[in-house]
């Protein structure tokens, strides 16, 4: 589903990824581990063209994505949560997950608010609030509520504990893995 062959990246001229190569295949939950500032978050970044692959290929699907730009590669199907909770702060929760709405995919059952409000009922408790006056857990849930709304089929989750209750967190495992 997920296939990286002999990437690098860089930060300028620093060279973060060093001929990293991964396979994740449908279905398979795979975690990737290291120490801060070994190249989790820029490997998840090149994944999603956020941060340009110097060389090497990346397939998703056997598609070719290394080259597209990030807005291509989200509707292609693939799902990113950052680590630092990109919502709209001036917009309410709803709001954030109309924003990222896209068709179900084939063969999975469509994410909708109510179903994301199953899995995190804080956020379906007041659909109406604005996003910048939630609490950091709050935000969490929502940024993956708003990923999941675009029906990826495939989620990366960048640091997706950070901020989550251990029940809010072990409903999001049984769910997405």
């Amino acid at each position: 589903m997920l296939k990286l062959e002999s990437i690098n990246a860089f930060y300028g001229k620093a060279q973060i990824i060093f001929d990293l190569s991964l396979e994740v295949s449908a279905g398979e939950v795979t975690v990737l581990l290291g120490r801060n500032g070994a190249g989790k978050t820029t490997t998840f970044k090149s994944i999603m063209g956020i941060v340009p692959v110097v060389s090497g290929k990346t397939f998703f699907n056997h598609v070719r994505i290394d080259r597209l730009p990030p807005h291509k590669i989200c509707r292609s199907g693939l799902g990113y949560v950052p680590e630092d909770r990109r919502i709209f702060a001036g917009l309410s929760i709803m709001e954030n997950l109309e924003v990222a709405r896209q068709p179900s995919r084939p063969g999975l059952k469509p994410w909708t608010p109510a179903r994301l409000f199953e899995l995190f009922p804080n956020l379906g408790e007041k659909p109406g609030q604005c996003g910048a006056n939630l609490s950091g857990g709050e935000q969490q849930m929502l940024t993956i509520a708003r990923t999941l709304m675009g029906n990826p089929q495939l989620i990366i989750l960048d640091e997706p504990s950070e901020g989550l209750a251990p029940v809010i967190l072990s409903e999001l495992a049984k769910t997405i893995g």
